[in-house]
């Protein structure tokens, strides 16, 4: 019988424990075209060779090279495709079109994640299904009545593939639309396909704390931590092995991407993944500042500068951001700034002037923002006791634990507050090494 998805997460908890005391697997062999589940392998990423920066070399996204291969993995069956706005290949050609016109693929359903399949659905606002113009195929939302792709959806489809570029945080929904479509796949008996793209801001960092799975939700279903370092293939794999998915997996990987790619290094264009997040700088921030979504501060949703900038009308700004500056923070400074949110924002300060501290990176080498956000609802909490106020339901859901908001309510120092973060990456390190497909 198919354990529970509580179960799940607990036995989670226990691989993460265990893992603490493993040793790091060894090197794994280099994977062709399809990565199957549960094979260690590491793509051909170039390894030794110079940085895309230097050499000028582009990185081939998943639907790129599954398209060289003559789409192998989805000839002569029908397949419905999970994707957005940002399924397009390295040419900007959209996912659904070229599959829709492919002559060895029958594409006959399209399901759309949050913000819908063009990408313009505010945070948290339902998408609705409907009929996509251009190829006449249904799109089946998984963000409206269900978040997992029903039998009614799936009728029809001989194979399920997703699409859609992912930023690397786990409060981000579109790889959790992955694991419960994967985990929907699985009990249908439907193969799963992955077409891989970049974790935009690298895989080489892991950051924050580990989810504690009593407080898992969309924004966090499995213990991953805030900042994850997982391409969506590879963070498939690890959910499809060490949480009892069973999903029949394959991942097309990318080549030419490395663990210390930044989106900006590989050649391709940026498209904003979602409303809100307008620049690589916007996602280098979200793994910490996300966390004041569940506050009364504006994280400037509604500006060019979202998930770049924090603030409040009653906000000492000057003052938080010296206070933030002498924590001598590696790879990030401060600036006292004002914004105001335009609608659609945030809806907590529409149109008021708000009164905020910018985090900009400077060296996004060694910037740790979840640490950077901590240090700024403490610093908050110190200045204005009485004015900070804590969503306390969703603060939780997004830190994955709500020790981190008592920690703060009661006085507790960064140093306090993250003291075990370092273990908790650690064995989520050693946990994920034999998932990895690129080095």
């Amino acid at each position: 019988m198919r354990r529970g998805v509580g179960q799940l997460l607990l036995a989670a908890g226990t691989a993460l424990a265990a893992a603490c005391g493993a040793a790091p697997a060894g090197d794994a062999p280099v994977a062709s075209i399809e990565a199957r589940a549960g094979t260690p392998a590491v793509a051909d990423s170039g390894e030794g060779g110079p940085r895309l920066a230097d050499s000028g070399a582009s990185v081939r996204l998943g639907i790129d090279v599954l398209l060289a291969a003559n789409a192998d993995v989805l000839r002569g069956r029908r397949v419905g495709l999970i994707t957005n706005h940002t399924g397009r290949n390295a040419a900007g050609e959209s996912t659904i079109d070229l599959l829709h016109e492919h002559p060895a693929v029958e594409l006959v359903a399209l399901f759309s994640p949050e913000h819908g399949i063009r990408g313009t659905a505010e945070a948290g606002e339902r998408v609705e299904s409907g009929r996509d113009a251009r190829t006449g195929l249904p799109i089946h939302s998984l963000y409206g009545e269900t978040r997992t792709p029903t039998a009614t959806m799936l009728e029809g489809v001989e194979v399920l593939v997703f699409d859609i570029q992912d930023i690397g945080s786990r409060y981000y929904t579109y790889v959790w639309t992955m694991a419960l479509a994967m985990r929907a796949a699985a009990e249908h008996g439907i193969p799963f396909v992955v077409l891989d793209r970049p974790n935009p801001i690298g895989g080489a960092l892991v950051q924050g704390n580990v989810l504690d799975p009593g407080h898992a939700s969309f924004v966090g279903l499995y213990p991953v931590p805030m900042r994850h370092g997982l391409t969506a293939g590879e963070l498939a794999r690890l959910v499809n092995a060490e949480f009892g998915v069973g999903a029949d997996l394959t991942v097309v990987p990318m080549e030419g991407w490395r663990r210390d790619t930044w989106y900006d290094e590989t050649g391709l264009p940026w498209t904003p993944p979602s409303p809100n997040m307008p620049s690589l700088e916007s996602a280098t921030h979200y793994p910490g500042t996300c966390l004041f979504e569940g506050t009364n501060l504006s994280v400037g949703r509604g500006t060019p500068l979202a998930f770049q900038q924090i603030g409040a009308p009653w906000l000492d700004h000057e003052a938080l951001a010296r206070r933030l500056e002498a924590y001598g923070l590696p790879g990030v400074r401060f600036e006292p700034v004002t914004f105001t949110p335009e609608r659609p924002g945030d809806g907590k300060y529409d149109g008021v002037a708000v009164r905020g501290v910018r985090f900009v990176a400077t060296d996004r080498d060694r910037y740790d923002p979840t640490r950077a956000a901590v240090a700024a609802l403490i610093e908050i909490r110190r200045l204005h006791p009485d004015r900070l106020e804590w969503r306390s339901s969703h603060f939780d859901r997004l830190a994955g634990t709500d020790r981190l908001r008592r920690q703060i309510v009661d006085g507790a120092s960064l140093e306090d507050v993250t003291r075990d973060w370092e273990g908790q990456v650690g064995a989520f390190n050693r946990l994920r090494e034999r998932y990895l497909l690129y080095r």
